[in-house]
């Protein structure tokens, strides 16, 4: 396991947040990349964003985590300035990856907080590596087995929500309709996702664009789709050897995608807590950025 300053996606620009550094970890068989900063004793929280995103999904979270906190933001494999393997997408290989990366850091043991996809990622990596967690905080996302309908609604005042989960199962199709129309797709997500539309102005759009466009980006985003059902398998065979223990925190928002996290996870999971977030859509961390950092911190205090 090494670290390093080697970007494997060199035609994305990079984007800095002041007081946190990038670096590239190579760890199990992939690289990663690694957004820090923060206080460097102090306790560490993992984050990991969701689709359209990257590691920037973050940025109005981490400043007001770094006063207290290690803060350690990680683009998932195929997000953002991560390497994109051609397969291997189900969240219980990712999650390998990610807590090997978080391990090839120094980390013992270390808190997680995971939006959409990075949720999946999250749950995933709690039913196999419990013990080196201190707690997980999910938000707003459909994990796939566990808080995603098992089936996807028809009617138009809840289809919007969920319609792209068969659309990205489709193969080809979804590559050749949006190549080139990146911009336009993941503007409607952002837009129509979040309670105010004007919570992503236009670079947002053009970095989140330009990251699904970025060598073999927009592939490697469907292939969380199309592995969903494998994911969902996995998670199932561990959850029939026992239940999650670690502590659960699950943050929705007034107008997200799952009503009440808390509630949905529950059933798998014996410590579980939960928080709605008012004034926010799907996009809680940029909406109420706030309302986020302090939940979290609350939860990490709560349990040190």
């Amino acid at each position: 396991m090494t670290v390093s300053e080697s970007n494997p996606v060199r035609d994305l620009p990079l984007h800095d947040l002041a007081g946190f550094t990038h670096r590239w970890v190579d760890a199990d068989g992939i690289r990663l990349h690694v957004v820090e900063g923060g206080r460097p004793a102090g306790p560490a929280v993992v984050l990991l964003a969701g689709f359209p995103q990257t590691w920037w999904a973050w940025r109005k979270v981490m400043p007001s985590l770094a006063g207290r906190f290690r803060v350690i933001a990680i683009d998932l494999p195929g997000q953002g300035h991560s390497e994109r393997p051609e397969r291997g997408y189900d969240t219980h290989t990712v999650a390998a990856h990610v807590h090997a990366t978080v391990k090839a850091l120094g980390v013992p043991a270390y808190w997680l907080a995971a939006h959409d996809i990075g949720a999946w990622v999250a749950f995933s990596l709690a039913l196999n590596h419990e013990s080196q967690l201190r707690g997980v905080a999910l938000l707003d996302a459909g994990i796939p087995g566990i808080t995603l309908p098992q089936t996807i609604p028809t009617d138009p005042d809840r289809a919007w929500k969920t319609w792209h989960f068969a659309f990205h199962l489709v193969p080809d199709l979804p590559e050749t309709l949006l190549a080139g129309r990146e911009r336009e797709y993941v503007g409607w997500f952002l837009k129509v996702k979040a309670l105010a539309p004007g919570t992503f102005d236009d670079a947002d759009l053009d970095h989140y664009a330009a990251a699904l466009a970025a060598d073999g980006g927009l592939r490697a985003s469907l292939a969380y789709y199309r592995d969903a059902a494998e994911s969902a398998r996995k998670n199932h065979q561990a959850l029939n050897r026992r239940h999650l223990t670690v502590p659960i925190l699950g943050i929705s928002s007034s107008h997200g995608s799952i009503p009440d996290m808390a509630a949905s996870i529950s059933p798998w999971a014996d410590n579980t807590t939960g928080v709605i977030v008012p004034g926010a859509g799907h996009f809680i961390p940029d909406e109420q950025p706030e309302a986020v950092a302090a939940a979290i911190a609350d939860f990490i205090a709560g349990g040190d």
